[in-house]
């Protein structure tokens, strides 16, 4: 047969072109891994034949969606003259939470936050974070050191 030799060479060039197709994609489960398919010789009619039950090449549409978000609460303070801004409160969040705390000050400081011995340092003018997982219930404060603010208590339940 002279015609078996460009259709083998056809289906293997198919089968590694969905294989690599698969590898490129954002999808991480089983689908998107390479398939050993490229490996042994197929006729292109067996591998691109629609309906022939072999599984379609996975469409990429964008990032995995966590099950769970990255950041439960996002809290932004802002010190400036020696005030804090929103002013001092409680912020409730639920055991294993992950929280987000970033603070922008006027002068150079340092943020701490009670019970879970975080601590950062801020730069004059330069927004700062500190993320944590609520793993402690109880109320927890979130204090500067140099001016000796209560930003807010942390109520964790």
């Amino acid at each position: 047969m002279p015609n078996a030799r460009p259709t083998a060479r056809a289906g293997l060039t198919l089968a590694a072109l969905l294989a690599f197709a698969a590898a490129c994609g954002d999808d991480p489960s089983p689908a998107a891994a390479p398939t050993t398919a490229a490996a042994a010789p197929q006729s292109s009619a067996t591998t691109a034949a629609p309906g022939s039950g072999a599984p379609s090449p996975p469409v990429a549409t964008g990032s995995p969606v966590p099950s769970r978000p990255a950041v439960d609460k996002d809290l932004v303070y802002t010190i400036a003259k020696r005030r804090a801004n929103p002013p001092a409160g409680r912020v409730e969040v639920t055991r294993g939470d992950v929280v987000r705390i970033t603070v922008t000050s006027d002068e150079a400081d340092q943020v701490h936050v009670h019970g879970y011995d975080a601590e950062l340092a801020l730069a004059a003018g330069q927004p700062g974070s500190i993320t944590l997982t609520a793993e402690r219930t109880g109320l927890f404060e979130v204090e500067t050191h140099k001016s000796h603010l209560v930003l807010f208590q942390l109520v964790v339940r």
